[in-house]
């Protein structure tokens, strides 16, 4: 299981959700819109959050493998 693959497919999907909410909030201005200002905001809370996640999922992976490369450049102990 790879974490970079599945944050950035975390990441795709947040991006994804928050660009279709924005386009839903863009089309507020047509009087026969239905869209509800407390869930599109919700949910770009939502997207926003899950977006931070995989990011952080991100900076630990990485830390963890330079963590290994620094283990693996010490000069072997006698």
């Amino acid at each position: 299981m790879d974490p970079i693959a599945t944050a950035r497919y975390g990441m795709l999907a947040a991006q994804q959700s928050l660009s279709a909410s924005a386009a839903r909030v863009a089309g507020m201005a047509d009087p026969a819109s239905d869209v509800d200002y407390a869930q599109e905001a919700v949910g770009q809370i939502q997207a926003a959050q899950a977006f931070k996640a995989n990011v952080g999922v991100i900076k630990v992976a990485n830390e963890m493998w330079d963590s290994l490369l620094s283990l693996q450049a010490r000069p072997a102990r006698a």
